[in-house]
């Protein structure tokens, strides 16, 4: 567990007290929303940067210099627990720099400055940090060292512009991208050949220096090269890749950036090249860890964890359905089982609702389960935000239990009508079925966990 002081210092609450309807029982209890609740925290807490971060960060009295540059969701959190560990060794007086993070999720610092900046659509504020990260790697001599410290949502925070596209262009294209159904790697394959500071550029910028990148992974796979659009690692992907993916959706970019797709200069630097000669990079935290510690958590409740994987990708009600089919088919068994997933679902968006990926894969689920006794599940985003227009108060997910369909047609909703409008998020509003959590300081990405416990017979205690 983290020391609680470094949770107050991270701008988190410690986790929640683990009452005897959660873990300090001896007799394992019916699903509760505090149970769904207690997982979704131990998730989150697992992936932490103040649990995670120390334990890789060097020795820095070799360098004269020591410049942090960052971008995502985690990255304040990040950078204050880099400022408490170089506290405790009396090296902080070396480090300077900032870290960009989204609207809403700046924490106090001492050292380091913390920018804001817009997501998941990108604002001149994101410019700006682009810019100012830049500057500083620029800057780096070769007794320097230059930390990075990168996670999700790094892509749009950092949206340092390719020469010749506007703002407003690129937003548009961002929005195009987002009501697509496109993956988030697919994203970041076009994002990274519109940028100046994406797909590996950073450490091109950072050279002579030497370069240490700390990431947190929020794409399936943990894959460095999708990660915030991969700064500092080389880029596998090419212009010609990205111009395919927006044929591919039937997204029609304006002339500038079909004009920028179309030029060489505009090529990200690829493996073998010299700019990552004195770059390295290490994984604090990624979906996996969340998974294993909520399997270790339900089973201490009397669950059989099945992890589904941590990489899970599709449509988001797509997945809804199979998953609310395997849960009615082990219901069958008689045996309390837990399922977990991760990873992160898309929406094609049609209608003009709210909600995000994990609210529709909760509506749909909702559907599919259709009232199925002794199943209840949690889906939200580990960051604390889970679509939404981009507000730091936006729901993280929902609860769905088997009662849900009923409640809702005793309120006036229609579970269908509310998923063909892409509504989930106006279905469980209603209902006081929303996740709310507020920003978390980390970000790996979806976590779903559905209970199956044939002896509550449809019961879920408040």
């Amino acid at each position: 567990m983290i020391p609680a002081d470094i949770l107050s210092i991270c701008g988190v609450s410690a986790p929640r007290e683990r009452t005897q309807d959660t873990l300090m029982t001896s007799v394992h209890p019916a699903p509760t929303r505090k149970t769904l609740q207690h997982l979704f925290d131990v998730a989150v807490e697992a992936a932490h940067p103040a649990a995670t971060l120390g334990r890789y960060l060097p020795d820095i009295s070799t360098f004269e210099n020591v410049i942090v540059v960052g971008a995502g969701k985690a990255a304040a959190a990040m950078a204050v627990a880099l400022e408490h560990h170089y506290d405790a060794s009396g090296l902080r007086d070396r480090i300077s720099g900032e870290v960009a993070t989204r609207h809403g999720y700046g924490l106090p610092t001492n050292r380091l400055t913390i920018l804001e900046a817009g997501h998941p659509v990108p604002d001149a504020a994101s410019v700006a940090a682009s810019e100012a990260a830049i500057a500083r790697v620029e800057a780096a001599g070769a007794d320097d060292l230059v930390i990075v410290l990168l996670s999700g949502g790094a892509s749009a925070i950092w949206t340092g512009l390719a020469p010749g596209i506007m703002l407003e262009d690129y937003q548009g294209l961002t929005r195009d991208l987002l009501r697509s159904g496109a993956t988030i790697s697919e994203i970041n394959t076009v994002r990274k050949h519109l940028s100046c500071i994406s797909g590996g550029r950073l450490a091109a910028k950072a050279a002579p220096a030497r370069l240490l990148t700390f990431a947190i992974s929020d794409v399936p796979g943990d894959d460095p090269s999708m990660i915030g659009s991969g700064p500092t690692v080389p880029d596998p992907t090419t212009l010609d890749d990205a111009a395919d993916l927006l044929r591919k959706y039937d997204v029609a970019p304006v002339a500038p950036i079909a004009a920028a797709l179309a030029q060489n200069s505009n090529e990200t630097p690829k493996p073998g090249h010299v700019a990552f000669k004195n770059a390295i990079y290490e994984l604090i935290a990624a979906p996996a860890m969340s998974l294993d510690a909520a399997a270790t958590a339900v089973a201490a409740l009397g669950y059989r964890a099945i992890v589904l994987g941590d990489a899970l990708e599709g449509e988001a009600r797509t997945v809804a359905a199979a998953h609310a089919k395997q849960a009615i088919d082990l219901s069958s068994e008689g045996e309390k089982i837990a399922l977990l997933s991760g990873g992160e679902l898309t929406v094609t968006i049609a209608g003009n609702g709210a909600g995000g990926p994990n609210q529709e894969y909760a509506l749909a689920l909702a559907i599919a389960l259709d009232g199925a006794n002794g199943i209840h599940a949690l889906a939200a985003d580990t960051d604390g935000t889970d679509g939404g227009d981009g507000s730091a108060d936006d729901p993280a997910g929902a609860i769905v239990t088997p009662d849900t369909l009923p409640r809702a047609h005793a309120a006036g909703l229609n579970a269908h009508d509310a998923l063909s409008r892409n509504d989930s998020g106006g279905f469980f509003r209603t209902l006081n079925d929303l996740v709310v959590t507020g920003p978390t300081q980390t970000n790996v990405n979806d976590f779903r966990v559905t209970l199956i416990d044939p002896e509550t017979e449809g019961r879920l205690v408040s």
